[in-house]
């Protein structure tokens, strides 16, 4: 499947789903997009989910009008050590498609 990590996401993250075609937005130049466009972005090209800690986006976001996955990692902090915790979690639904559609928040 081919995955993008949120900005606010550490990029170490990518080691968790070597098993993936996996992006940050770093690595496509999107820095500083704007959710509704970010999430244009992932359709137009061919991305299967984002993977986020911004829990605000579920809210902000029409995902009728977005047909894709958004994993929304719920932890303390956003650190590597925390979010890793929650990776195993996130692999049961990506080793179980179809992806369900809008967000699905990941936590402990």
């Amino acid at each position: 499947m081919k995955l993008l990590l949120d900005e606010n996401l550490p990029k170490k993250l990518k080691l968790d789903f070597s098993d993936h075609e996996v992006y940050t937005v770093r690595d496509k130049y999107w820095n500083g997009i704007k959710n509704g466009e970010l999430l244009k972005l992932l359709l137009e090209n061919s991305f299967d989910a984002l993977l986020t800690f911004d829990k605000n986006l579920q809210y902000q976001q029409n995902f009728s009008k977005y047909t894709i996955t958004v994993f929304v990692l719920t932890a303390t902090v956003n650190t590597y050590s925390e979010l890793t915790m929650l990776t195993p979690k996130v692999k049961t639904y990506l080793d179980t498609p179809p992806l369900p559609t809008g967000p699905v928040i990941i936590s402990k």
